[in-house]
């Protein structure tokens, strides 16, 4: 072990090992960045590892939660949880070694596989995080209600406590709240699980070229919350969209919701990074309300 590892790393690397049962010397390697926690790769004698670290307790655990349950689904490639902890807080995964470019459409494929995984009401049996903010998933058998009371009222809420809720944009969050059924066809819905904020850094390429999903944020939600949002920052071929369209077509009417949908993450990111997002959040707001 190296004497300029930190007392922290040193607390979570200990932990982690006992819980893989790997009782090998250790080194660190590169840190892998991370903005919600601290990354690095981890070898052993017999392994190789990715530890996360230095995060709250409670996000450890919703992080391991959701990749064992993309997971179960046999449908999407995740990183294999191997343990994780919370005190300290740690998740350890498999190392996994990217090899070129994965198949888009192949992407595309999976995840209207993993989206056929229909849950019995919206939500989930525990609450989460995208990124750092906290994610409710209470159980909810209305997706109107749910996009509404779990999704955008409580990034409204923060925006407003942080002072990013101005009054025009506030009266205009809660006109489109008060009228989602506008837009939104209620019997056209169904409670879908999705990773839930996957955009392009979140879709990683596997040993084998296949797509591996990291860093979910897990629910059963309308599936086309999770193309929007795919949408939105970029980064996935349009090989992967035909190909899922393919394998299972979107409602009618879907381009005209894309917006409304990716409200949620650029809320998000407006409680995260700042009124940089205020101008992509008030022009959704402006052409819905």
């Amino acid at each position: 072990m190296a004497s300029a590892v930190g007392p922290e790393l040193s607390r979570a690397v200990d932990a982690a090992l006992r819980v893989a049962g790997d009782t090998g010397r250790w080194e660190p390697g590169r840190s892998l960045g991370g903005s919600q926690s601290a990354v690095v790769r981890l070898r052993t004698g017999t392994a190789e590892y990715v530890l996360k670290h230095g995060m709250a307790p409670e996000v450890a655990t919703a992080e391991a939660r959701g990749l064992r349950l993309l997971a179960a689904t046999g449908t999407v490639r995740v990183p294999e949880v191997i343990g994780s902890g919370e005190e300290p807080a740690f998740v350890l995964l498999e190392h996994v070694a990217a090899c070129g470019r994965y198949d888009g459409a192949r992407l595309g494929r999976e995840l209207a596989a993993l989206h056929r995984s229909v849950g019995e009401s919206y939500g989930l049996d525990h609450d989460n995080f995208c990124g750092r903010t906290p994610q409710r998933n209470t159980a909810t058998g209305s997706w109107i209600d749910f996009f509404r009371d779990f999704r955008l009222e409580p990034q409204g809420a923060i925006a407003a406590r942080a002072g990013r809720m101005p009054a025009e944009r506030a009266r205009r969050l809660d006109a489109l709240m008060a009228r989602l059924d506008a837009f939104i066809d209620e019997d056209a819905c169904s409670p879908s699980l999705i990773h839930g904020d996957l955009w392009g850094g979140n879709a990683i390429t596997g040993p084998e070229g296949e797509p591996v999903l990291i860093d979910p944020a897990v629910s059963y939600s309308e599936r086309e919350a999770e193309l929007a949002m795919m949408r939105l920052f970029g980064g996935f071929s349009e090989a992967c969209f035909a190909a899922y369209d393919e394998a299972w077509p979107l409602p009618a009417g879907w381009r005209e919701r894309s917006d409304l949908y990716q409200l949620y993450h650029l809320l998000n990111h407006l409680n995260l990074f700042g009124e940089g997002y205020g101008v992509s959040v008030d022009a959704v707001l402006r052409r819905y309300a």
